[in-house]
């Protein structure tokens, strides 16, 4: 799956005509210096470092603490007698929490040597939804048979800013940054956000450090013979209305706790039991990356965020995929989902946000920004196929619960959304639902294939918009089909039946104007119904959704399996026979 605000990186305001001078070229540069990051998250705080578990103090990067869309901490150094230790080992297979393996480096001790890997860290770190605090316990060990002083000095750096002038999408206004303060044994970097919003990062130290100047914490550590020290630095996050201070969230975070906390996710959720013990081990690992993604909204409502670290947000599309994948273990999610993209179902026709009564968002942001609207995310609305896959999610929850309960709760925003498909995606009335970009340089592509180069022809050009595309046709014959089998449910015989009325006779339609004589489904339909007729991994969704008739499916199934399309690790998502073809292209040709 990709996401969106990578490519609305110039938008304009088309309501007025005139180009937003806060809005900057897209910039990429810092997306590739956090690949190597370890990550930890845990509900909406997150924190990237460097594999060593620092955060350069240099600009320009990605790495740091995150929440709610910002950055609370962007910049955090650790040091002996100056220089920074060399990393041994790292694991973060946890999700929430961090192990790392230090040593110190060759250092001069007031003209006496101190040889590498003299000293021994453990690094334990933790994140805590509940406390909002990133937590580290560093544990210093002498290997040596004689006693060792040396300095041990952290570093920390805040800016407060928005994830989206951190990948150099926008330029936003500016709060004001207060100096940071030392009171007792904490350390506190506070900002007074354009938004009037009061952020603030209070950093305490356990014990109290020998030297406390500026963003500088500096302890003199004595070890005698392979003895040990231990020192406890708490991060803790805070949002607050303007002079409302947050009260000091407990720093005394134990990884029993921790623990405890991040299994009671699992022992609700369905258990899966097999004699392998690599499939055994590969749900383990995947139910607690799925744990890792959960965010929650709204006063607690759980969903899953599109990804880490720059789509930490509720999406239509991923969220709502992600919860229909997790229906046999978490009904829950599902729900929740649901009724937060009801919240903030479309209500009116707003270009700047590509809003149309009933559509589904696409994507949800929180952070100073949005709340200034110098972003159209309050909600974004430029997707395609939010609305009917939120509809066939409401279908398959109401399968797997055996109620109807949010069927019936949620009858106007269904009803909507319904209305959406037929009014606006299907503007035109020929019977396909289609997108067309409403702002300029705002997402040219508004389905899962959203780069400006995603959606092509068998030459190499670029679709004309407007576009149907395959897998968006499949996605609304399957919404119907999971609607009507819930109006009969409810007994209303007549509403179910006229809605796979319309599911037919779209599918026959869609056979008919979607499939090449190769043995395939076009990409897409575009400007005056022409094909785009070129083979993709958008075809094998059609499958999934039903729409595609029975006596195509095992041709496409072929085709997606065959040597062009399948490389041994997955499916290609543009045929290595395309003109356009890249291994390395976002959308054509990766797995």
């Amino acid at each position: 799956m990709t996401k969106s605000g990578h490519t609305l990186a110039a938008a304009v305001d088309s309501a007025v005509g005139e180009a937003n001078p806060n809005l900057v070229p897209e910039v990429h540069s810092i997306r590739g210096n956090v690949a190597e990051a370890i990550v930890i998250k845990n509900g909406n705080l997150f924190f990237l470092s460097e594999p060593d578990g620092t955060v350069p103090l240099a600009p320009r990067h990605g790495f740091g603490l995150y929440y709610h869309d910002c950055r609370f901490l962007n910049g955090y150094e650790l040091k002996i007698c100056g220089k920074k230790p060399e990393m041994l080992v790292r694991n973060a297979d946890r999700g929430f929490m961090a192990t790392l393996g230090l040593s110190n480096p060759d250092v001069n001790l007031n003209g006496k040597p101190l040889p590498k890997h003299s000293v021994e860290i453990r690094w334990e770190r933790i994140a805590s939804a509940e406390d909002l605090a990133l937590v580290d316990t560093l544990l210093l060990q002498n290997l040596t048979s004689e006693s060792i002083s040396f300095s041990l000095e952290f570093q920390f750096q805040t800016a407060f800013e928005d994830i989206f002038a951190i990948r150099g999408l926008f330029q936003g206004k500016h709060g004001t940054r207060h100096p940071p303060v030392w009171e007792d044994s904490v350390l506190s970097f506070r900002y007074d956000g354009a938004d009037e919003i009061e952020r603030e990062i209070a950093i305490d130290f356990s014990p109290l450090p020998d030297g406390m100047l500026r963003n500088i914490a500096t302890y003199q550590v004595e070890l005698a013979p392979r003895g040990s020290q231990q020192v406890r630095v708490s991060l803790n996050v805070s949002t607050s209305e303007p002079r409302k201070r947050a009260a000091r969230r407990p720093t005394g975070i134990r990884l029993e706790e921790s623990l405890e906390r991040a299994g009671s996710w699992r022992e609700q959720a369905t258990k899966v039991q097999t004699n392998s013990l690599l499939l055994s081990r590969v749900m383990d690992r995947s139910l607690s990356d799925l744990r890792m993604l959960r965010c929650t909204l709204d006063g607690g409502a759980s969903y899953f965020a599109a990804g880490v670290p720059w789509f930490v947000a509720l999406f239509g599309r991923d969220s709502i995929i992600t919860a229909l994948q997790t229906l046999a273990y978490d009904l829950s999610i599902a729900e929740h989902t649901i009724r937060l993209l009801a919240k903030y179902q479309g209500k009116e026709l707003n270009p700047w946000r590509e809003e149309e009564p009933g559509k589904i968002l696409h994507e949800l942001r929180v952070g100073e920004m949005a709340h200034l609207g110098e972003i159209p995310h309050t909600p974004y609305y430029g997707t395609v196929d939010a609305t009917p896959l939120w509809l066939v999610l409401v279908g398959k929850h109401a399968t797997w619960s055996g109620e109807t309960r949010l069927f019936d709760e949620l009858r106007p925003q269904i009803e909507a959304a319904l209305n959406w498909i037929e009014q606006y995606g299907n503007a035109d009335g020929d019977g396909y639902v289609k997108y067309d970009c409403k702002i300029e340089k705002g997402l040219a592509n508004q389905g899962w294939k959203d780069s400006g180069d995603g959606i092509v022809n068998a030459d190499g050009s670029l679709a004309e918009p407007p576009i149907a595309l395959v897998e968006v046709q499949g996605y609304v014959y399957q919404a119907k089909i999971e609607m009507a089998a819930l109006f009969r449910r409810v007994g209303e015989e007549k509403r179910a039946f006229a809605l796979e009325e319309q599911a037919e006779r779209l599918r026959e339609r869609f056979d008919r104007d979607f499939w090449v004589d190769e043995g395939y489904y076009a990409i897409a339909l575009q400007q005056g119904n022409r094909q785009a007729a070129v083979l993709s991994s958008n075809a094998g969704h059609a499958l999934w959704s039903g729409i595609a008739e029975p006596e195509r499916a095992g041709k496409i199934a072929e085709r997606l399996l065959s040597d062009e399309m399948f490389n041994g690790w997955g499916v290609r998502t543009l045929t290595s026979a395309a003109l356009r073809y890249n291994p390395l292209g976002y959308h054509l040709g990766t797995v």
